[in-house]
């Protein structure tokens, strides 16, 4: 079963080609790591326990306000937005209060998207997604064998975008979620850096239509690299698959290794 990683910058149409994918002629099983991450801090939750109580006594607005009969067996829930103020932007203290977040989201949601990959691969798809924004951030483009990268060239698409879709965000909010998710050319090369088959880039600058036509493109390729008679090997003899993610996983760790080596000599030769 391929391991196919999706991801890209904020308000670039992830979240649009994640939604084409999932239906036919593709229809994917869809892992989106951002609906786990909020199904790990509803109310009741560790997750959420561990929230109030870091970021509770310094943040006023953390949790929505109660209104009239409204009421919240399990605790009222986060107030995103507030939370996303909180952590979001430049900053030494921002940059702490996002580990401290990441640290509390994402081992929950790394043991669910394991959940979810072992029952579609019991299920015999061929292949799932694994929607993931900050995927080489967190690790997970070890564990893929192709990366799709969606972006846009200009970020200034990416804050109206996110402008039109959040309302409430300000241009400041905006660029600073747009910031604080990295280079998407960068993510770009990145991925492309793979080789032929385990790294694709879409570019969405233009409409919809020229998204679906791109996607279409970039999946026939994806289906070459892994066959169907492939991919029911695999199904049939789970050893060979576990032989093959483990030889997969090997390839993918040189690269993304070889791809830090070199970041940080460019991070030196600028100093």
């Amino acid at each position: 079963m391929l391991l196919l990683g999706l991801t890209g910058s904020i308000a670039t149409g992830k979240s649009t080609v994640s939604s084409l994918l999932s239906r036919p002629p593709y229809s994917l099983p869809i892992i989106d790591a951002d609906l786990i991450a909020r199904q790990v801090v509803q109310p009741g939750t560790a997750g959420y326990n561990a929230i109030v109580r870091y970021f509770g006594s310094t943040t006023p607005d953390l949790l929505l306000p109660e209104h009239g009969s409204s009421s919240y067996p399990k605790g009222p829930p986060l107030n995103r937005p507030a939370l996303g103020r909180r952590v979001f932007g430049q900053g030494e203290e921002r940059e702490r209060d996002r580990k401290v977040l990441n640290g509390i989201v994402h081992p929950a949601v790394r043991k669910e998207m394991y959940k979810q990959m072992v029952w579609a691969y019991l299920k015999g798809h061929w292949a799932i997604v694994l929607d993931v924004p900050l995927l080489f951030e967190s690790g997970w483009e070890r564990y893929c064998g192709t990366i799709l990268v969606v972006g846009v060239s200009d970020p200034t698409i990416q804050m109206r975008r996110l402008r039109d879709r959040d309302v409430h965000l300000s241009e400041e909010d905006a660029r600073n979620r747009v910031l604080s998710q990295g280079n998407v050319k960068e993510k770009a090369e990145r991925a492309l850096r793979r080789g032929k088959g385990r790294g694709v880039v879409v570019w969405n600058d233009g409409d919809k239509e020229t998204l679906k036509r791109d996607v279409e493109r970039v999946m026939q390729d994806v289906r070459r690299g892994s066959p169907r008679w492939w991919s029911l090997l695999l199904w049939m003899c789970p050893p060979l698959a576990g032989i093959a993610g483990l030889v997969s996983w090997w390839k993918m760790r040189r690269v993304q290794l070889s791809w830090e080596k070199e970041k940080k000599k460019r991070e030196k030769s600028k100093l």
